[in-house]
């Protein structure tokens, strides 16, 4: 999806049946064709789809062909998988030296690092939870969760993205393709570094903190008199202008909120403060005030994204037309932009096989 959005032709290659999640849904009542659900149009937006079985001889010579002029091929399946079908890393290369080849595991591949999980399946949930982020979100120790967006999925990759990237840019200068690895537990792991460097130096297990920042206060998702609001203020300076705005000048200065440390330490006293304040106005009006000004953002909901000004300047909601001509649907735009190169949602989701006559014709 990221290469695509990027300006990469990318070819997904699907079995008959077509890819697992393809009918999923969600689906509108307008659509009355079902190519796709909103989950795979929303990850394969931009791509051609051509439909390979991979246990089929010819279609695997075909695989071989399409590789030939690849930059790169991206794979997820459990190491050794694509091997034993006769198209993994080793048959690439042979007929594309230069070739990236990406593989996207929950464990990782033994090729750069033997794990004793590499044959076990992974989820998102389960990348997170075995990465440590779930030990490290929630209330509680007592009642930790995981994080709502499945970014086992959506980190893991990018990173692998961003790898893949470098080792075009690498095979472009030494004339020789490499294999890029990244693991889904790794990747969740890599995101929780904080918690790997604090139980390092004071050999602490970190617990999740709620809302708060473990090491700066005021810094939280607050309750409001009709919603909820994010407020933080990482210096001693800012929670002077903070104290300030709120009509509570005299907290800048009392013993137990002067510095950083004395604000960590008295976190409970000073959310008591914070909590008297927010919760006798709307979060317009604490957002009207504190913004520009304090760090402040209101909690919102997608309607709420939907009717953001920013979200439209910036092009990050964007209609997407169904392939039978009903009513579009809104996907999340791309993040990543450039001054010099387009970027974005290219063009709709891909029909199963939509492509398979054209990429075919192409290797003729």
């Amino acid at each position: 999806m990221l290469l695509a959005d990027l300006g990469a032709d990318v070819i997904k290659v699907e079995p008959p049946a077509g890819d697992m999640t393809r009918y999923g849904g969600p689906f509108t009542p307008e659509d009355t064709e079902r190519a796709f659900g909103g989950y795979f149009a929303s990850i394969n937006r931009g791509k051609r789809s051509v439909v390979l079985d991979l246990k089929d001889d010819a279609d695997r010579d075909t695989l071989l062909r399409i590789a030939e002029t690849a930059d790169v091929l991206v794979e997820n399946s459990r190491a050794g998988v694509m091997d034993r079908l006769g198209v993994g890393y080793d048959a690439i290369r042979e007929v594309n030296p230069k070739i990236v080849y990406a593989a996207i595991r929950g464990f990782g591949d033994p090729r750069t690092g033997e794990s004793p999980y590499q044959d076990w399946q992974a989820f998102d949930i389960v990348a997170q939870a075995m990465g440590g982020l779930v030990s490290i979100t929630g209330n509680s120790a007592d009642d930790v969760m995981k994080c709502g967006p499945s970014v086992g999925d959506i980190f893991t990759g990018t990173l692998s993205a961003v790898g893949l990237l470098a080792a075009v840019v690498e095979a472009r200068l030494s004339g020789s393709g490499q294999f890029v690895d990244v693991a889904m537990y790794d990747a969740i792991l890599s995101m929780c570094e904080g918690a790997v460097n604090a139980h390092s130096i004071s050999g602490r297990i970190p617990k999740p903190t709620g809302n708060g920042h473990p090491t700066i206060a005021p810094f939280d998702i607050f309750p409001t008199f009709d919603g909820n609001c994010a407020v933080g203020t990482p210096s001693d300076a800012m929670f002077g202008v903070l104290c300030d705005l709120m009509g509570t000048p005299e907290l800048a200065t009392d013993d137990r909120f002067v510095t950083s440390v004395d604000r960590l330490k008295n976190r409970p006293a000073l959310n008591e403060k914070m909590l008297a304040w927010t919760t006798v106005h709307t979060t317009a009006e604490i957002v009207e005030l504190l913004g520009g000004r304090v760090p402040v953002g209101p909690v919102n909901t997608i309607d709420a994204i939907y009717a953001d000004p920013h979200a439209h300047a910036r092009d990050m909601l964007v209609e997407v037309d169904q392939p039978d001509g009903s009513r579009p649907i809104t996907l999340a735009g791309q993040p990543i932009k450039m001054t010099k190169t387009p970027t974005g949602i290219q063009c709709r989701p891909p029909r199963l096989g939509e492509h398979t006559q054209q990429i075919l014709a192409e290797l003729s």
